[in-house]
């Protein structure tokens, strides 16, 4: 048996010695480790904790019970489906940056104090933000600058948060900690940032559809599950989050039905399912809560199976676009059939994943009497099947024939749609898999005749809308454009008021030099008519007289003011 280690050492370590490998031997390199990571964490047993002291902090970077080890399982699977999908990419450092990314994620979700999530919190960022500037375009640059600095802003938000936090409970320990003083508001906020809260998600569709075909990928994975975790630990049952949620899950469906990039609909459905783990949060129920866990779970698996059918397509064709796709259905058969598989476990369809963890959270918030959160959360269900469930694969593969003709994906990519395609009919159909490892204790049945029944309702009629819009022709086309809306006040209004108020500034600076100019000029002209003055002006030596004639006038001017 091996030795237990801290959960990120392998990846870590992967991804020091990655830079020095090639070909084969990098790949047979990389999966070794992340099987020895997933082997190091099965040996971890629920309660242990590793303490040490830092100057006068008492640190816990190892802490494990029933949450952290579920999400530690769900981070390996997404880096073995990540490191597959992008085995054919040559470039090291994204490779090095995925690694430290999931090892990051393991870190955070693993750490029994604040500090330890701190430094881990800060890996996320940094690690994450060059598969973004991976793509090597000048829009890829500048989102991934925005990105950053968002992620440096929870950062700080973070850190702020434990010092009051150590000032008030002399302790750093990562537990329950609500909304109570400025500590608990504070991380409220740098939390919420990271799981895309409303007017703070923009980073996420802003910079997810710029990152490499691969990176995405892994993007999708941890960043936003990491902050579900985190509230799930630190803010169970507070109700501000059911509230939130709610705005998560319906908001972004407006704008993923007019969106034409394929990537940022799923970067707006990304929102919109987090909305979903939110509300779970927010209720703080056994069943909600686990709901909340088991929606991270599966989300992970199909959204990732979206983003890879999507980077395939993109990969292939070198576009992403609805409007330019259409068709492909012909030439890339296999990943059009992984992606109605990702979009029918997104919808919810019996059998697949998303019915057996998204029903848990609505199930919860009827047994708990919030009724019209019910019904907003039946209405993103419904939006989810229109912009997810069908936009995705009808205008790639389907719409209209484009023209594009090209093959299937690398094989490596084709395996990790397969594994991840496989592990949604699993969990779909065998949901025990999933419910044994889920932290708290509560029974759920998903498959009862009401549940079944109105799920299939709701997405039958949800499909009629569908198809009667694109009929009637009312359903949004897919243009060639970008849809800005909350973003719009730092990338159009804070820019543009920055060079309005530059210009300004030099337009001042010009007219002030000329009224500078324009004042010497007119002085010039006048004081070779004052006796002495233009000889002082030039610097050349004045007369004795002059000079007298000057201090006479400069001292009857101090004896009026004098008088004054």
């Amino acid at each position: 048996m091996l030795p237990v280690t801290y959960p990120f050492v392998f990846l870590f370590v992967a991804a020091l010695i990655v830079p020095f490998t090639k070909g084969h031997l990098r790949t047979a390199f990389v999966l070794i480790a992340i099987v020895l990571s997933a082997l190091n964490i099965s040996n971890l047993s629920d309660g242990l904790t590793w303490q040490w002291t830092f100057m006068q902090f008492e640190l816990t970077p190892l802490r494990v019970d029933r949450l952290s080890l579920l999400f530690g399982y769900l981070f390996h699977i997404a880096a073995l489906i990540g490191v597959i999908f992008s085995l054919h990419v040559k470039s090291k450092l994204q490779q090095s940056s995925s690694l430290i990314y999931a090892g990051s994620a393991l870190g955070a979700v693993f750490a029994g104090d604040l500090l330890t999530l701190f430094i881990f919190w800060e890996l996320l960022a940094l690690s994450s933000v060059f598969l973004i500037w991976a793509r090597g375009s000048e829009r890829s640059f500048k989102a991934g600058m925005r990105y950053l600095q968002v992620q440096i802003l929870s950062g700080l938000l973070l850190l702020a948060g434990l010092l009051f936090y150590w000032q008030e409970h002399n302790s750093l320990s990562f537990e329950f900690i609500g909304l109570s003083g400025a500590h608990g508001w504070l991380i409220f906020l740098a939390f919420g940032i990271k799981c895309a809260f409303p007017f703070a998600h923009n980073w996420l569709t802003d910079a997810y559809p710029e990152a490499t075909a691969t990176g995405t990928v892994f993007l999708s994975a941890f960043t936003t599950k990491v902050a579900v975790y985190c509230l799930a630990r630190a803010y169970p049952g507070t109700e501000l989050l059911i509230y939130i949620g709610a705005a998560m899950a319906c908001f972004p469906i407006f704008y993923a039905v007019i969106e034409n990039d394929l990537r940022r609909v799923l970067a707006y459905s990304l929102v919109n399912q987090l909305g979903f783990m939110v509300v779970g949060v927010g209720i703080g129920t056994a069943l909600a809560l686990n709901g909340a866990v088991a929606h991270a779970f599966t989300d992970v698996i199909f959204k990732g199976l979206l983003f890879m059918s999507m980077g395939a397509v993109l990969h292939m064709t070198g576009k992403i676009n609805g409007s330019e796709l259409g068709g492909l259905y012909k030439s890339m058969p296999k990943t059009t059939i992984m992606c109605i598989i990702g979009a029918a476990s997104i919808s919810a369809f019996p059998l697949f994943s998303g019915f057996i963890s998204k029903s848990m959270i609505m199930t919860a918030a009827l047994y708990e009497k919030f009724n019209g959160v019910w019904l907003i959360l039946l209405f993103a269900s419904a939006g989810v099947f229109h912009h997810a469930g069908i936009k995705i694969p009808y205008f790639a593969f389907f719409a209209h024939d484009s023209g594009i003709r090209t093959t299937e994906p690398p094989k490596n990519m084709l395996l990790a749609m397969f594994i991840a395609a496989v592990l949604c009919l699993v969990l779909g159909i065998f949901p025990t898999v999933l419910y044994q490892h889920l932290p708290f204790n509560a029974q759920y049945t998903p498959y009862d005749v009401t549940h079944v029944l109105t799920q299939l309702q709701l997405l039958f009629f949800s499909a009629l809308a569908f198809v009667w819009l694109n009929l009637k022709n009312l359903y949004p086309p897919e243009l060639p454009s970008v849809n800005l809306e909350f973003d719009w006040f730092y990338r159009r209004l804070i820019p543009n008021s920055y060079h309005w108020v530059v210009h300004q500034l030099g337009v001042l600076k010009s007219n002030l030099i000329a009224i500078a100019n324009r004042v010497y000029s007119e002085t010039k002209l006048h004081y070779q008519f004052i006796p002495g003055l233009e000889a002082l002006a030039s610097g050349r030596a004045i007369s004795t007289s002059a000079m007298v004639s000057w201090i006479s006038v400069i001292l009857v001017i101090f004896l009026l003011l004098s008088f004054l």
